[in-house]
């Protein structure tokens, strides 16, 4: 394929790992160095298939529910959050469990178990099925209600002062929550809200940081992660929402080359949970293709969590 010399491959920061994933990833890490294999994880650590793949073939054994973790063993509580009765078993089992639970993720929780104990309902926006959903709703079993659209506000049977409080999924958009928040407050005039918003920093600088490469001309946006990636998902909406298309690929091996033969500017990010060694590979596939890059910088990030205090 021939590219012409003004082709530009835009690569924007911030990007990829944040600081939850970080580490959760480090936390694994570090009981391979102590323990080495096997070693246990609820549930994929983060949700990234090139970094399960590279921990399943160092020995990390991803399981879906706790009973299948032998007696005596570690396990490791992934990213995303777990109910209490989770925690509970591994306890009643005598598992030894290490929880890699992001720190946001965490607040949000301890705002449902707050609100709870005050006497509110909980409303949850996040998306069903997604693990975080899973682990934040199991904090308070018939007292909270997954809100996944602004059609499920208008099926609600709460009567108007019923006492209500409101929390979120970390890894949605502001851009996809407004309307649902709106409609909720419409519904709901003394809902109680977070003090600060629960969708993360990281999640909210990596979609602003999608804006600025749209709004700086690109015809097409690559994100680097998986599908089972909320956050990728929500990169390649954003980007789609302002008019341009995205695709969202695990790595370069997934980039279809022919569609993007007439794309002069082509943007590219990664999702949270997606390791800067796979941008990397997508920016030497394009170059090899004749593409430009040039870092765009929106802002610089410095947020770091203190490892679980089992491993600190």
């Amino acid at each position: 394929m021939t590219v012409s010399s003004e082709k530009m491959l835009l690569v924007v920061n911030p990007r990829g790992f944040c600081a939850g994933v970080e580490r959760a990833i480090e936390v694994v890490e570090r009981l391979l160095q102590l323990h080495g294999a096997p070693l246990y994880v609820r549930k994929e650590i983060v949700h990234n298939k090139a970094v399960v793949e590279d921990f399943r073939s160092r020995g990390v054994v991803f399981v879906e529910e706790l009973d299948e973790v032998p007696d005596g063993q570690t396990v490791v509580f992934s990213a995303h959050g777990i109910a209490p009765a989770v925690r509970a078993d591994a306890a009643g089992r005598g598992l030894r469990a290490i929880d890699a639970t992001c720190p946001l993720v965490t607040k949000v929780h301890n705002e449902v178990v707050r609100n709870v104990g005050d006497g509110r309902h909980m409303l949850l926006i996040g998306h069903e099925g997604h693990d975080e959903v899973l682990g934040t709703m199991g904090e308070a079993p018939g007292r909270i209600t997954l809100v996944t659209s602004v059609a499920d506000v208008a099926t609600l049977e709460f009567a108007p002062d019923t006492p209500l409080a409101l929390s979120t999924q970390t890894t949605l958009s502001v851009d996809e929550t407004r309307d649902i928040v709106e409609a909720l407050r419409a519904r709901y005039p003394d809902l109680a809200e977070p003090r600060k918003s629960d969708i993360c920093y990281a999640t909210q600088n990596r979609q602003d940081a999608v804006k600025a490469l749209v709004e700086a001309g690109i015809g097409h946006l690559l994100v680097v992660g998986s599908t089972t990636s909320s956050n990728s998902r929500r990169l390649c909406e954003v980007a789609e929402n302002m008019g341009v298309g995205a695709s969202l690929i695990d790595g370069p091996e997934e980039i279809e080359m022919d569609s993007l033969e007439n794309v002069a500017r082509i943007g590219l990010t990664a999702g949270a949970s997606a390791p800067e060694h796979l941008v990397q590979a997508v920016v030497s596939k394009l170059g090899s293709a004749g593409w430009r890059h040039e870092e765009l910088i929106t802002l610089q990030e410095d947020v770091r969590f203190s490892l679980p205090q089992e491993l600190g």
